[in-house]
């Protein structure tokens, strides 16, 4: 069936994509822990490319699963494939869902790094200006919000 052939393909692809991207992921933690913005810079949009490319993988593997029969409304399609006893298949799968499972986890670190560095800007910044003794409060999504003590009733 060409349809298993492309699916099989697909999956390989993905899996050597998804490692790349998480080394990738990796270079960026070392980047973010050393404050490299350049080389941030770059790792973003080869992150990013890396990613579009993984999802239209997605896509096609969608559409190889259906021309093999899988009704997208009824399940995972890794039950679809193992109960269909393609065991090579299944197993290829597995391996890129674990390596994608790895790449959020790797993400999902980077991220609680990006924002702790946030916050951490927030503050200087809160000190520079002079603000570190005022009231704080949660604004609408969350974030922290400094209340001034003065009112200013008009300016000229």
């Amino acid at each position: 069936m060409a349809a298993i052939d492309d699916l099989k393909n697909l999956l390989l692809q993905d899996i050597q994509q998804l490692q790349e991207l998480a080394e990738l992921l990796q270079k960026e933690k070392a980047c973010l822990s050393s404050s490299d913005v350049r080389a941030l810079q770059g790792l973003t949009s080869d992150k990013n490319q890396l990613l579009e490319e993984v999802r239209g993988r997605a896509r096609q593997k969608i559409h190889c699963l259906v021309a093999m029969g899988y009704k997208p409304n009824v399940g995972e399609p890794s039950h679809f494939i193992r109960s269909a006893g393609l065991t090579e298949l299944y197993e290829l799968w597995k391996q890129a869902d674990a390596r994608m499972r790895e790449c959020q986890s790797l993400n999902q670190h980077n991220g609680r790094v990006v924002t702790h560095l946030q916050k951490r800007l927030s503050r200087l910044t809160d000190i520079f200006r002079g603000a570190t003794g005022q009231q704080k409060l949660y604004g609408q999504k969350g974030e922290h919000t400094t209340v001034s003590n003065r009112t200013i009733l008009a300016s000229a």
